[in-house]
């Protein structure tokens, strides 16, 4: 298994993938602010038998470290101090926008997707990396 973060500043999304099917789907929604996520994903690689985690890199349109990475180098240090599974970084440029727009077009409203757009956003950003390394 394979887990997707969607690293951000209130909530991080989270998704899995078989190594098998190579097929990404959300599985929750952390949020940051009142979990210790380093320990929630430690729990779910136990859980759920992950062998590498992805880790989205928030990069600008032009391809320059966004304001973000800050957040997202100190949850890589976290995750690599409770996880031992191989951790690596993937572009996530404009995985929520992509999931916002999935999420409308099937008909669900703002208030809706508020609880699953950063975990439909992971599934985005580990479908993505799956596809590119196949």
């Amino acid at each position: 298994m394979i887990l997707g973060i969607d690293p951000g500043a209130r909530r991080v999304g989270v998704a899995v993938a078989d190594l098998e099917t190579r097929f990404a789907r959300p599985v929750e929604v952390i949020d940051a602010k009142d979990t210790d996520v380093a320990a929630r994903v430690s729990q779910l690689v136990t859980e759920l038998g992950v062998e590498r985690i992805v880790v989205g890199r928030p990069v600008g349109l032009s391809g320059n470290a966004g304001a973000a990475v800050d957040r997202q180098q100190e949850l890589l240090a976290a995750l690599r101090g409770a996880c031992d599974v191989e951790i690596v970084e993937y572009d996530e440029r404009l995985t929520t926008v992509m999931a916002d727009r999935a999420l409308r077009a099937a008909g669900r409203s703002t208030r809706q997707t508020r609880t699953i757009k950063d975990a439909v956003a992971a599934q985005i950003l580990l479908q993505g990396y799956l596809d590119a390394t196949r």
